[in-house]
């Protein structure tokens, strides 16, 4: 990790725990919605883990009706939370969350923060990739907005009209506006489909952080390796920082010109 030169974050489920409520939020939705329907297979965690979880919010109203064999009018992001719509289901799910969030505050992984620090510390830059619209009133209801100089997040993705995860894009363009390529950036996701873009766009490491899914799902995805929780890379981290690396400049040093330190990711 100290061979690259970012840590590209996740936020939900990764760096704070709204990913238990954005699942609340969905789980509300969709029991309610199936039942009005009269669907006799009841939505559950499982649905969300395998269409919902890391995607942008109307990619995963989409996935999860295309699940179930339902087709509904696309509609708008303007569309009122009643109507049955993609756009009206999705913001529908919003207005629960956001009541959720208001009302019971958020706080970062304790684990999460101290490897944030960690890395910091170590000196490598930092950046928020996230399919969420929530993104900002998230870090700044946990107090880490002025953290990071780079959020990449829904709002600026549709703004941009960057494809959204599992496509690798939003990871590619937190990357390019810290002025690095996606070799020297290490990326850390709880979600199937954020693991997936990170591998898909050939990022220098990808870490996962199982917080349901399973770490053999992570691997599956393209994980390098995988956690419980980001506090267990920090003593080696530190460690690590401690050591002296090789000065590519010292002619004492063995070179390889195929080898380039930056871009290094053992």
């Amino acid at each position: 990790m100290l061979g690259l030169r970012a840590v590209l974050f996740d936020l939900d489920g990764v760096i704070t725990p709204t990913a238990e409520i954005h699942m609340h939020a969905w789980a509300k939705l969709f029991s309610a919605y199936l039942a009005s329907r009269g669907d006799t297979s009841p939505y559950t965690d499982d649905d969300y883990f395998a269409h919902i979880d890391g995607r942008p919010r109307y990619d995963g109203v989409r996935a999860m009706l295309a699940s179930r064999g339902i087709v509904l009018p696309e509609g708008s992001p303007s569309d009122a939370p009643e109507l049955d719509t993609v756009c009206g289901l999705g913001n529908r799910k919003n207005t629960v969350f956001t009541a959720v969030l208001e009302e019971d505050g958020i706080a970062a992984y304790p684990g999460s923060l101290a490897f944030l620090d960690a890395v910091v510390a170590a000196g490598l830059d930092v950046a928020v990739v996230s399919s969420s619209k929530n993104a900002e009133v998230v870090l700044t209801a946990a107090g880490l907005r002025d953290r990071f100089d780079v959020v990449m997040d829904g709002v600026v993705a549709a703004r941009e009209g960057i494809a959204g995860k599992p496509a690798p894009d939003t990871y590619v363009e937190a990357a390019r506006l810290l002025g690095l390529t996606p070799r020297q950036c290490v990326v850390v996701e709880d979600a199937h489909s954020g693991v997936e873009a990170g591998r898909r766009g050939d990022f220098g490491l990808v870490l996962g952080v199982d917080r349901g899914i399973g770490a053999q799902v992570l691997l599956d995805a393209g994980a390098d390796i995988v956690v419980d929780d980001l506090d267990e890379f920090i003593a080696p981290l530190a460690e690590a920082a401690r050591t002296p690396r090789p000065d590519p400049a010292d002619p004492q040093t063995p070179t390889d010109p195929h080898h380039d330190l930056s871009e290094d990711h053992a």
